[in-house]
């Protein structure tokens, strides 16, 4: 795995938070309130921040403190400008299974990082996962950890 920023988050208690691509308008008031309030209680949330729900919730958590992971599915040569600040405090760390040259997320690279997330998480939160959708199949596997908001 490759990683920049702080290391140690991986040993934090992680929630992995994931949503799909396609979903209800109702899922994502649900994610918004879920999102402010593990901004609130300090909690180390670890996603892969692409989906639409994904990256608003990313702008949420990013106005508070707490720790934060982001998995990325391509190498780590293109980081948001605006994540430098939270880099250099100490409270994110973005991880990759991807070499650099990997510039592009697919589906398979999206699922390999999706599954990658939960097994680093303690416990998996998802705001809507599409019937018959990767996420749905790759949340079936682990049901044990995994809440529905």
């Amino acid at each position: 795995m490759h990683s920049i920023g702080n290391v140690a988050l991986l040993d934090l208690r992680k929630v992995a938070f994931l949503c799909s691509r396609k979903f209800p308008q109702e899922a994502a008031e649900k994610a918004y309130r879920w999102a402010d309030a593990q901004r609130l209680a300090g909690t180390c949330v670890i996603s892969g921040y692409h989906s639409p729900i994904e990256k608003e919730v990313l702008c949420r958590l990013l106005q508070g403190n707490q720790p934060i992971i982001i998995a990325l599915a391509q190498g780590l040569n293109r980081l948001d400008p605006e994540w430098e600040l939270h880099l250099e405090s100490g409270r994110l760390l973005v991880i990759s299974r991807y070499a650099q040259s990997v510039s592009h997320p697919c589906e398979s690279k999206c699922y390999q990082r999706n599954k990658m997330m939960i097994d680093l998480a303690d416990t998996v939160v998802i705001a809507h996962a599409s019937p018959g959708g990767s996420l749905e199949r790759l949340c079936s596997d682990c049901a044990g950890k995994v809440m529905v908001l």
